[in-house]
């Protein structure tokens, strides 16, 4: 029985450690976060939740297919999102392409998209593999054995006697980690292939209308959710549309691109007000939000991939998985970070 260090509690992350789990591994999940999730998050507020990251997904592969159907407890988290949406809005709100049936099912988690990965993270949990709020700060090779590995964290305390790592984070993450730690982390095999990698980042609006009248259905547009030309804007949705959650008029607003990479460095305040502007002339709601807040994934869309399911190196039991290496869809994470704990659990390797 190997023992594995997980970096990362994202969808690649935890596809990982719950197949090395089922292979007999034990398995130990570091994420600096409060809660497993990654971008499959979920913002908290008095007025009802935000998902402020991945807004749904689909189902195209046939293991995730199966993951999600048999998975005890899954089918009742994932629900079927028929969304009232409109295909493409203009930079003054128009709708150019009429609403239209969506092309293939669209899913959402329930009560929030972070539900999922925090129930398929509940056997790590129990078995005590799964260390919140501990960022990594650095990989080493134990002092005691030269072949196993340690994990130092920014608190400063370090878990040993690791077999193997893997690092189910962004790329530019992954990348400075093994740089950071030197030698041998530094000599992984697959650093030079993330040099072409490209992600973007993306600004993301939170808000909330609680005072809008009850007895309407909702504020604003007819549509729960569009895409846009906007130069700021490149995706609206009314989060109280979606299954489970609740009736609080809520609106999640996602910046482009170009926008957000423009706008990277900016206050949060100025980048707020900027896309509150854009949102009112997209949707023609002029009231004042009564919640409002922003948010900055650094590393959201993946632009260009890697185009291979995972990285391993065999000679020092080092591994990267993630979106990023497929492209840009939750099931492109787990199908990396799937594929990847097989490629570890094979005992021909």
């Amino acid at each position: 029985m190997k023992h594995t260090a997980v970096i990362g509690a994202g969808m690649a992350g935890i596809a990982v450690a719950r197949t090395l789990m089922q292979a007999g591994h034990q398995v130990s999940v570091f994420e600096k976060s409060h809660g497993a999730g990654g971008r499959m998050a979920t913002r908290n507020t008095p007025y009802g939740n935000f998902d402020h990251g991945v807004q749904y997904f689909t189902i195209r592969d046939p293991q995730f297919m199966k993951a999600i159907t048999h998975v005890p407890g899954t089918p009742e988290i994932c629900r079927p999102w028929s969304a009232n949406a409109v295909r493409v809005l203009d930079p003054l709100g128009r709708v150019v392409e009429a609403p239209l049936p969506l092309r293939e099912p669209h899913f959402v988690a329930a009560p929030g998209m972070n539900s999922l990965l925090r129930h398929w993270a509940q056997p790590l949990h129990e078995a005590c593999g799964l260390h919140l709020e501990s960022q990594v700060q650095f990989l080493r090779r134990s002092a005691a054995t030269g072949k196993s590995w340690d994990i130092v964290c920014s608190d400063g305390v370090a878990h040993t006697g690791f077999d193997q790592v893997v690092l189910a984070i962004p790329h530019v993450q992954a990348d400075y980690l093994l740089r950071q730690s030197g030698a041998p982390a530094a000599g992984f095999n697959g650093l030079n292939d993330m040099a072409g990698v490209e992600v973007a980042p993306c600004w993301t609006l939170m808000l909330a209308f609680p005072l809008a009248q009850p007895t309407l259905n909702h504020l604003g547009p007819q549509w729960n959710a569009a895409r846009s030309t906007h130069h700021r804007v490149a995706w609206i949705c009314r989060e109280s549309s979606k299954p489970g959650r609740s009736s609080v008029e809520r609106w999640t607003v996602q910046a482009s691109a170009q926008w957000s990479q423009h706008h990277l460095e900016d206050d949060a305040q100025r980048v707020q007000d900027k896309l509150l502007k854009a949102f009112s002339e997209l949707t023609g709601i002029r009231a004042e939000p009564g919640f409002a807040q922003t948010h900055l994934w650094r590393y959201a869309k993946t632009v260009q991939p890697l185009g291979k399911k995972h990285l391993w190196d065999p000679k020092l039991s080092l591994g990267v998985c993630g979106d990023w290496l497929l492209g840009h869809r939750v099931e492109d994470a787990f199908v990396s970070g799937l594929s990847l704990a097989l490629r570890m659990a094979d005992k021909s390797q």
